[in-house]
């Protein structure tokens, strides 16, 4: 007997974990994933912060078929003209400061850490670099020693020289800054330590203290850029600019991309001793690159981020029920936090027998996530809240 597409998955397909959902999922639209059985579900998760404008945009769409009629691959990144590439370029620089005025575009947000860990040695010639504690920017060698938990690096050393880590939130820690420290990287919105948000005192300090020791410091908005918090970048919240910024996720409004945004000047010092100081074959792809200003423009045209201050308010007022300690988070970035990681899987796998699709946090195994496409109505808030607390009832044992 032909081996069906699950056994397939899990004969031939490296995997991530021993307990893989293997929901088989072939087709998906608006805010919905269906699978092979015709069962809907609806998209709490948005491919963890990716689908923000949902599934099957048809202008994104669109702007993928046209540009894959024109031509997809010519050249790698940054030896031809590209319209797709400069087009991009001109619009995400628009939407930022003056001082964040060049991008580099590269496959995956995990790939821009490490091209902006090089930045950033290159600029100050320093190499000493200071992430905090459980916090995620990626797994590639480069941002896996970015990552403060051993669980996690304990296979793969040796890792990064020189990588030190201070405590979100934390003002005693950012005394580990130094005049040898070349970059401290943090997200704005902490992504996968459950949507905890900066303290404005905790940036504030910390942009002195790399302004005074002559450090760059880098903003990871992969996970919380492009409106997730109802401003386009997180840190517009806080009028605190990074001198590096890392997009990724969302930018590509469904298809792979990352980037690192920096001045001119510093971004330059690639193009010289040595020459290709990074290089990247299909970094800025034409189709993707085009997918990606479509989506900008989308977002731009339904105004949906004006809509998410009232859409997180929705899910707050929506999930009441005692066995929720609290809801962390900003926006559409929000963190149902229960007493342990066994019941939290519980009420995930409870809500996708509900057509719900949830996820939990890598450094917050008891957090459930809450990170929908922006397109999602308040009809389907108030439906995802009611899945959830059925599925908090059925574990916990106990109505609201």
């Amino acid at each position: 007997m032909k081996p069906n597409n699950r056994q397939l998955f899990l004969l031939h397909q490296a995997q991530t974990s021993e307990f893989p959902l293997l929901l088989e999922i072939v087709s998906a639209q608006g805010n919905y994933l269906i699978d092979v059985a015709g069962k809907k579900y609806l998209d709490l998760i948005s491919g963890i912060s990716v689908s923000h404008l949902g599934h099957g945009n048809e202008a994104v769409k669109r702007a993928v078929m046209h540009q894959m009629d024109a031509h997809m691959h010519v050249m790698v990144y940054g030896e031809f003209v590209q319209s797709p590439q400069t087009k991009l370029a001109e619009k995400l620089t628009s939407l930022l400061p003056p001082t964040l005025d060049a991008v580099y575009f590269l496959n995956s947000g995990a790939e821009a850490t490490d091209v902006a860990l090089k930045l950033a040695k290159r600029v100050t010639g320093k190499f000493e670099i200071l992430a905090c504690k459980k916090s995620y920017h990626g797994s590639t060698h480069a941002a896996l020693s970015l990552n403060s938990e051993e669980e996690y690096q304990q296979a793969y050393r040796p890792l990064l020289p020189g990588v030190d880590f201070i405590e979100f939130n934390n003002l005693d820690s950012l005394a580990l800054i130094t005049h040898k420290t070349a970059c401290v990287i943090v997200e704005v919105i902490r992504g996968e330590g459950g949507y905890i948000p900066a303290d404005i005192e905790f940036l504030s300090q910390l942009r002195e203290k790399c302004n005074q020791h002559c450090c760059l410091l880098i903003f990871d908005e992969i996970q919380s850029g492009m409106g997730k918090t109802g401003k386009m970048f997180a840190f517009e919240h806080y009028s605190i600019l990074p001198d590096i910024l890392l997009l990724g996720k969302a930018l590509g409004a469904g298809m792979p991309i990352g980037a690192v945004v920096s001045s001119k000047a510093m971004m330059s010092s690639f193009s010289h001793h040595p020459i290709l100081g990074h290089i990247t074959t299909f970094g800025g792809h034409p189709v993707v690159c085009a997918a990606a200003l479509a989506g900008i423009e989308e977002l731009l045209r339904l105004d949906l981020i004006k809509e998410v201050a009232k859409k997180e308010m929705l899910f707050r007022e929506n999930l009441p029920h005692q066995a929720i300690q609290k809801i962390d988070g900003m926006g559409l970035m929000l963190a149902v936090q229960l007493d342990s990681f066994e019941n939290t899987i519980k009420v995930i796998q409870y809500a996708i027998e509900g057509g719900l699709i949830s996820d939990w946090f890598l450094f917050a195994t008891n957090k459930i996530r809450i990170s929908p496409p922006l397109t999602i109505t308040e009809d389907e808030i108030m439906l995802a809240s009611k899945i959830l607390l059925m599925a908090i009832e059925k574990v916990y044992g106990v109505s609201v």
